[in-house]
């Protein structure tokens, strides 16, 4: 990529939880506290930063899903146009739900056909229920679901995601939660996994998944939930699991995943909006991107 890593910001502010306002302010949160001074330090030029919003007509429609699936088609476009003028695309993302807008740019970032996606899901929990396996009904924990083709095909067209990914395209990193029905879904699949020991101790398993990942699909997308480390880094997050990894761990594992050529793309959903008066959440996102742009930096 050369000494001038040129990076373009993709916001996605969109909540698609029926049960909350339908804009969520972490998005902001990342972008508005020291990231762009960061970027600058490690000498990086931001080319532009742009959010998905919904347009004049498309305000007028109703339906948290088909609102969802208007916003989500307009961050296809964002992270595409980025990723065709060769910058790497960096998501700041509500939460999961934000997934097959960004999926759905890289897909279409091609010359002709869509491209094959590889997905490097790093997150605490699965996200692959459907509607008939869910238990909290949220569509927080569906993404990788409807992304893989499993549900909602309308909302994924909508998003620009035209091809669902196959299974064997999909890696996940550091899961440590997960439903009993997902597993019935899982075992039946071919995604592979990342553990977080392998993170811990940078394992071979990374280069190996990468290299896999490299082999089979044409790009790669490297998506965080922040609930994916350790409780005491995210603060205030709705989902916490324990026993993860650090933002140290995971910004070395991201420095060797970003030397890849092909990775396109990396996305950060679930920023806590409240509950962490120190700050610890924000000085753990600017770890991973930091990691990041090492690897950006050594292609």
């Amino acid at each position: 990529m050369g000494d001038k890593v040129k990076v373009g910001i993709a916001k996605f502010i969109h909540d698609g939880n029926f049960a909350r306002a339908e804009f969520d302010v972490g998005p902001d949160i990342m972008e508005n506290n020291g990231l762009y001074g960061l970027l600058d330090e490690m000498g990086v030029e931001v080319t532009e930063t742009r959010t998905a919003t919904l347009t004049e007509d498309d305000e007028k429609e109703y339906g948290t899903i088909y609102r969802l699936g208007l916003a989500s088609g307009h961050m296809s476009e964002i992270v595409s146009s980025q990723i065709r003028r060769n910058d790497f695309s960096l998501a700041l993302i509500s939460n999961c739900i934000g997934l097959m807008g960004v999926l759905g740019g890289v897909q279409k970032s091609g010359d002709g056909q869509p491209l094959r996606v590889g997905l490097l899901y790093f997150d605490a929990h699965a996200d692959i229920n459907t509607p008939e396996t869910t238990r909290s009904g949220l569509m927080g924990g569906m993404p990788v679901a409807s992304s893989i083709g499993l549900c909602f095909h309308r909302l994924r067209r909508q998003a620009g995601l035209e091809v669902p990914l196959a299974t064997k395209y999909v890696t996940y990193v550091g899961v440590r939660e997960v439903d009993a029905l997902e597993y019935e879904i899982l075992d039946n699949s071919d995604i592979e996994y990342i553990t977080v020991d392998d993170v811990k101790t940078m394992s071979s398993t990374i280069r190996e998944q990468m290299d896999r990942l490299s082999s089979v699909t044409d790009l790669i997308y490297i998506h965080i939930d922040t609930d994916v480390l350790n409780p005491g880094e995210m603060p205030g997050h709705t989902t916490p699991e324990p026993n993860g990894f650090t933002s140290e761990e995971l910004a070395d594992c991201l420095e060797v995943m970003c030397s890849y050529q092909n990775v396109a793309c990396l996305g950060v959903a679930s920023m806590p909006t409240e509950g962490d008066p120190e700050g610890a959440s924000i000085r753990a996102f600017h770890n991973m991107v930091e990691g990041a742009i090492k690897g950006l930096k050594s292609r």
